[in-house]
């Protein structure tokens, strides 16, 4: 089997932007639980891994692994915070 011929689920739009923009909405830092809920339903298409890839090239960054969504997250929102 190939590398094509595996499948990956990807959020699109990026989960890292789909967060950004439902935490500017609320005002305030997202839950553990609402970060986890936005994950499971979220939009996503699966794609196989070099076709994300390329999209990860084009949009210029990486998105947050949505099996570790949340880790990830506090990561990225206080990297987003400095800049």
């Amino acid at each position: 089997m190939s590398e094509n011929d595996d499948l990956i689920i990807y959020p699109v739009p990026s989960l890292v932007a789909t967060l950004l923009n439902r935490e500017r909405t609320k005002g305030s830092p997202l839950t553990e639980e609402e970060v986890v809920q936005i994950r499971d339903t979220c939009p996503a298409i699966a794609i196989p891994p070099d076709v994300a890839r390329k999209v990860d090239d084009s949009r210029g960054y990486l998105d947050i692994d949505p099996e570790n969504c949340w880790e990830e997250w506090q990561r990225v929102r206080l990297e987003l915070a400095e800049d």
